[in-house]
Formats: C-alpha cells, structure tokens, sequence
C-alpha cells in the first residue's frame, strides 16, 4: 500500500486545495493516469497515480484545503502483468483468439475503468467545451493517452461537414453548449435584508493571502508622478507600419519596460528583497518583470524574464502571448514566479492614481493609469498635453522617499524623452 502525500509543486507552497477528483475509490488507474486536481498558488495542477493499481482511500473531499506533506489518498501496488490483460484483453483466451467480440464488461470488476472519463487538462478541458465538443470521441496522443490541444484541433479538422451537422443541432448528446449554472436560491428570512455567501477559496483565497502578507511585513509608502505622453505616443504611432509587418501588437507596455529597466540598473534597492530569516538584503542583478493581468480566475502576474536582454518588439509579443495564456489559463508555474519587480497597468480601465500593493517579497511596484488630454503650464503658457500619471509603492525598509522620487523621475526622463530612451537600450 502507497500513501500519496501532497507534494510542493509550487516554489514553497504550503498548502493546496482539491478542486476536484477524477477517480473514486476503487477504481483501478494506470501509472501517470491524472487522480486529482488541485489548485495551487495561482494555478492549477493536475496530479498522477505513481504506479499502477487499485485507489483505496480518499482521505480528503473536493473543496478541502490540505497542507504539504499530508497523504490525500493511498493506493494498492497491482500486479502488472495482470493488469495489463485484463485491460488489453492479451491473454490466452482473449476475445480475439476465441473469436469473440472484446468487452469491457467482460473484466473483473476492481479493473473496469470508469467509463467516459477522458484523460486532459483543466485547458483542454475548457477547449473542447468552446469547440462544442464531447471530449470523450477524441483520441489522445500525449503520455498515457491524455488529450492535448492539437488531438482536439485534428478531431474538428477532420470532417467539418459532421462538426457543421452537430453545429446545427444534428446530435446535441455529442455536441452540445455547457449547460450555465443555476444561481443557488437565497434563503429569504423575515426581517433582514437579501445577501449572499461565497466560499472564499481557489485563486481569490491565494491572492487574499498573498495581500495580507504583504501589507503586514511591507510598510508601504506611495509617491504619484505625472508623465508628458505627447513624444513616446509619436514614436509608437510612427512605428505601427513596422509592427504591424512583424504581425506584432505594439503598446506602450514595452516601452515602460525598458525605461524601468535602466532606473532599476541604476538604483539597485527597487530591484532587491529582504531575506527575512538571514536579515540580509538581496540585491539582484537580473531583470524579471512581472505584468499584473486581470483574468476571470483572479489576478494573475506573468513574468517576463531578463527583460533588459529583450527588444521592445520581442517585448511587446512576449507580453500578448503571457496575458492571452493568463486568460485561458495556460500558464506554467515558471511564468508566474521569480519576477523582481511588478508593473500594474490599469490605465486601459481607468483611474488618476491608487496605492498599489506590493507583490511580496519584491520591493516595490508601479501601476500606470488613464492617458488623457489635461490642460498643463509650458513656458508660462496654459497648453493641452497627453497626460498620464503613475504610482510607485515602494518599501520603506529598503528604499527612502528620495530614492524613490530619484527613480521614477529617471523614468519620466526616458518615456518624455523617447530618443533618450532608445539611445540608453542595452
């Protein structure tokens, strides 16, 4: 008998909860077959039987939190010779040498497999739910006959005039739109007001966790800055043309990155934490940006990874592709973890400034907000400018309030002067 013990799948996550099992007890599984998936920091994982054989108990029930360590389910070693005929049906009296039929109803009970259950990710999942279809008519090509996203995309390429038929309502018990779910009725009691309960839990729990920690080890200081847009937005729309050949989206995101960059090369605190346990400070000499991106799961910060070795461009593409995964979440644990400095870009939604919270342990954080047109003061004169404004929080254990208006005044420098910017790219 094996104890299967919730393992770290995350950089020193503690605690992970079961969003849901994929066996009963029971059941007969496969080594590598998926058992259960779990939610961990910010994303989900799916975890395998270690070895073939027969799930004996299921220690803990879907929406359980469990920490690190702890055994959620214990498995019997099969034989697997054994195992192997059964499923595959290559004994001696197999239905093919006795001529008959093979069957799956034909096998020992503790070896049936649960029927219609097909091996696939929480993406490919969501995938064949989007394409109207039963992802149990595809075959899987990935490891231990897992369904990967191009098997899907092969299954609907193959006969488009069947997908076209199923499309219109030919056969809805193998094509058919999720079902929505139903809102749960609220209980009405006399004398009070209507309200309702949501679990806190999954991702939402992460993130609240996260910001709790970080505002009771950080003491945060914000300081807002004003940036003059008019250049950087001439420079972009001069370059369309050319991203637009290159089949790139171009943003002002990329270059933010790079100006970012050359500050924190020059004030090395903003790109640094504190070793807590050691009470050292750790100065790091590499550049990872994380993009706070809003999904429907939660918030979710991807990470571009030596960004002051990127070209805007190969930046700009990299950060399509990062939010498009956050999105669908496709993200792998190493594109959400190790950034050393977090930017919040809330202007598409709105906003003068806010106090953003740093992304523990970093050492501080910039949200950009709206560009609009306002009325400044050049040269004595009232004059209509592009404006945007920005908000640094900042660590005040590491970093004081000069350092910190030194920094972003370094990057307003660069984004109001843009030839500057591309001069000092390294």
């Amino acid at each position: 008998m094996i104890e299967f013990k919730l393992p770290d799948v995350g950089e020193g996550m503690h605690e992970g909860e079961i969003i849901q099992w994929l066996i009963k007890e029971g059941d007969a599984v496969k080594q590598d077959q998926p058992i259960v998936e779990v939610q961990t920091d910010k994303v989900n994982a799916e975890l395998t039987a270690p070895i073939t054989g027969v799930v004996k108990n299921i220690l803990f029930s879907a929406g359980d939190t469990v920490e690190v360590g702890t055994t959620i389910f214990t498995i019997q070693e099969a034989n697997e010779m054994s195992l192997t005929e059964a499923v595959s049906g290559e004994s001696d009296n197999s239905p093919e040498q006795c001529g008959e039929e093979k069957r799956t109803d034909r096998l020992p009970s503790q070896w049936q497999f649960e029927a219609g259950r097909a091996l696939a990710t929480p993406f490919v999942r969501q995938m064949a739910r989007e394409l109207k279809v039963d992802i149990q008519l595809v075959k899987g090509t990935g490891p231990a006959g897992r369904i990967i996203e191009s098997d899907l995309q092969q299954f609907v390429e193959a006969d488009p005039v069947f997908r076209e038929h199923l499309n219109q309502g030919g056969n809805e018990t193998i094509l058919r739109e999720p079902e929505p779910k139903k809102k749960a009725e609220q209980p009405k009691v006399a004398g009070t007001e209507p309200e309702e309960r949501i679990l806190l839990k999954g991702i939402r729990k992460k993130i609240a966790e996260h910001m709790v920690k970080s505002v009771s080890a950080i003491p945060h200081v914000t300081h807002v800055e004003e940036l003059e847009m008019d250049a950087l937005k001439e420079l972009k729309d001069q370059l369309k043309a050319y991203s637009e050949d290159k089949e790139i989206k171009l943003t002002f995101l990329p270059f933010f990155v790079k100006a970012i960059v050359i500050a924190l090369k020059e004030f090395q605190t903003l790109n640094a934490s504190i070793d807590e346990k050691t009470n050292e400070i750790i100065l790091k000499h590499y550049y990872h940006i994380g993009i706070a991106t809003n999904t429907n799961e939660g918030l979710i910060v991807p990470v571009i990874k030596h960004a002051d070795q990127k070209t805007i461009f190969q930046l700009a593409d990299e950060i399509r592709q990062l939010a498009t995964e956050a999105r669908e979440g496709k993200l792998r644990l190493e594109q959400i973890t190790g950034s050393t400095f977090t930017i919040s870009n809330v202007g598409p939604i709105g906003g003068m400034h806010a106090t953003p919270i740093i992304n523990y342990p970093e050492a501080a954080i910039l949200a950009l907000h709206k560009m609009e047109p306002r009325t400044v003061v050049r040269d004595m004169e009232g004059v209509i400018r592009l404006m945007m404004n920005m908000s640094l929080s900042f660590d005040h254990r590491l970093i004081d309030g000069v350092t910190a208006v030194q920094f972003t005044n370094r990057v307003k420098e660069l984004l109001e002067n843009p030839i500057r910017l591309v001069v000092e790219m390294r």
